[in-house]
């Protein structure tokens, strides 16, 4: 059986497990039998940057791009058809020819608070070594416990587990959905408050990336959820206007309740020293130009915490 639909994906093992997920739902809109689902709908594993240089922080090797550069090439080659990333990876601004075609339903937004030995992340005792890669988390740990010593801790999620086992950290930090998808949800100690811990933009939510070409595909239609799309399209409104990077402290949170989309963007001091947040929200989600109004809400949001912030907050 020729490919259908060929899925260009990391190796890592969440990467696989979000994009087996995703395999078996493309090959469900298709109506291929799970027998030809490896052979219509395979999977083509890529190693990014991203994943080859594991010893410094994404902001020193060119930032949160460097997990999608190899595969969008392969995209654009034609070699593969869709790209499965998770969505909190996809830079703000798409490559000319490629689109985000869907968004599926998300996962648990929220940042998770791992430890062999400390309940919660208050019960963490003075000077406590606190292990995280990401700048919005060593911000948001710091604005609320300036004693703790965050330390650098990068890889795939059984990497960080087992130096977390070993003693390295006392406590490390992670996303809920990840863990979840990967049925890891028992190392959770504590889900963190979104208020404290506001998520990154598109955290919990994938994308499915395709050429523009092929936006309008049935099978990518199928796999679409509109209010997670909603959502998300507020968020990186947000980050496009607060020039999310890996060299900023941002977070960006939108939930839809009551008939209104309500969005939270913040930027911090990579010390924690400081805090910019702004809020607003958007009426009827259903609206036709719905995902236009979420995005401008986003970008708007944004320029307010931008404006806020102004020059402070950039780590050099």
């Amino acid at each position: 059986m020729a490919p259908l639909v060929r899925i260009g994906t990391r190796r890592s093992k969440l990467a696989l497990t979000q994009s087996g997920m995703m395999q078996r739902a493309i090959g469900r809109a298709l109506g291929v039998a799970d027998a030809d689902l490896a052979e219509a709908v395979p999977l083509v594993e890529i190693v990014t940057t991203g994943d080859r240089v594991q010893d410094r922080r994404l902001m020193e090797i060119g930032g949160k791009a460097l997990f999608t550069k190899e595969i969008e090439e392969a995209l654009l080659d034609g070699r593969v058809d869709v790209a499965v990333h998770s969505m909190k990876d996809v830079p703000a601004e798409q490559p000319d020819g490629l689109c985000i075609a869907a968004v599926p339903p998300r996962e648990d937004a929220r940042d998770a608070f791992v430890s062999e030995k400390f309940a919660s992340f208050d019960a963490l005792p003075h000077g406590a070594r606190l292990g995280t890669a990401s700048l919005r988390r060593q911000a948001q740990a710091l604005a609320l416990r300036p004693d703790l010593t965050i330390e650098m801790l990068r890889g795939n999620v059984d990497t960080r587990l087992r130096k977390l086992a070993e003693g390295e950290f006392d406590a490390i930090l992670l996303a809920v959905s990840g863990l979840n998808r990967l049925g890891f949800e028992d190392v959770i100690r504590e889900r963190l408050s979104p208020d404290a811990f506001l998520p990154a933009p598109g955290q919990g939510a994938l994308a499915l990336q395709t050429r523009t070409d092929d936006r309008g595909a049935a099978w990518a239609a199928a796999l679409n959820d509109p209010m997670t799309a909603l959502a998300v399209a507020a968020e990186r409104g947000a980050m496009t206007a607060l020039e999310g990077s890996c060299r900023t402290a941002i977070g960006a949170h939108a939930e839809i309740a009551h008939g209104r989309l309500r969005l939270t963007a913040e930027r911090l001091a990579p010390d924690g020293s400081a805090r910019w947040r702004r809020a607003g929200e958007i009426g009827d989600p259903g609206a036709s130009d719905a995902m236009d109004q979420a995005r401008e809400l986003g970008l708007r949001i944004g320029a307010e915490v931008q404006t806020a912030a102004g020059d402070q907050g950039v780590d050099p």
